[in-house]
């Protein structure tokens, strides 16, 4: 597997493997300046991604998917621990991201790379369930 900077071409498959989001939301995602999108790959397939943002100091994480056959192999490690790194030359020294609270695994893998319980967002998702939000704290490495 390997972990790569996601391209425009990209876009409809993460758009395929997210579920919900059209390629034309992805590609605009991808066209802006303050877009980390990284990409798993396997035998040429797309198996997992991730976007998120760095913006000042802070990062976010917005979408992180991995193929459902391809789930606890360690391809959501791999791509956090990317982006990590692409944070630290950008001088991010925190980042957030929501997760589902009834999502177990997806909790218990932010909280073993760093990643603290910091509150609650009220009828987040589209179905009105909460999110439970997220930080990691890091010092930033100068690029």
């Amino acid at each position: 597997m390997i972990v790569r900077p996601a391209r425009a071409e990209d876009a409809a498959r993460i758009a395929a493997l997210e579920g919900d989001l059209s390629p034309a939301q992805v590609a605009e995602t991808l066209a802006l300046p303050t877009t980390v999108a990284l990409v798993a790959e396997a035998d040429g397939h797309l198996v997992g991604h991730v976007l998120a943002s760095a913006v000042a100091d802070e990062g976010e994480i917005l979408w992180i998917t991995v193929d459902p056959l391809r789930r606890r192999g360690g391809t959501a490690q791999r791509l956090l621990a990317a982006v990590d790194d692409v944070w630290k030359t950008r001088g991010v020294t925190q980042a957030w991201l929501e997760v589902r609270p009834d999502n177990a695994a997806a909790r218990a893998l932010y909280l073993g790379l760093g990643w603290a319980e910091h509150g609650v967002r009220r009828a987040y998702y589209r179905d009105g369930s909460d999110a439970l939000r997220m930080r990691k704290a890091r010092l930033a490495t100068t690029p």
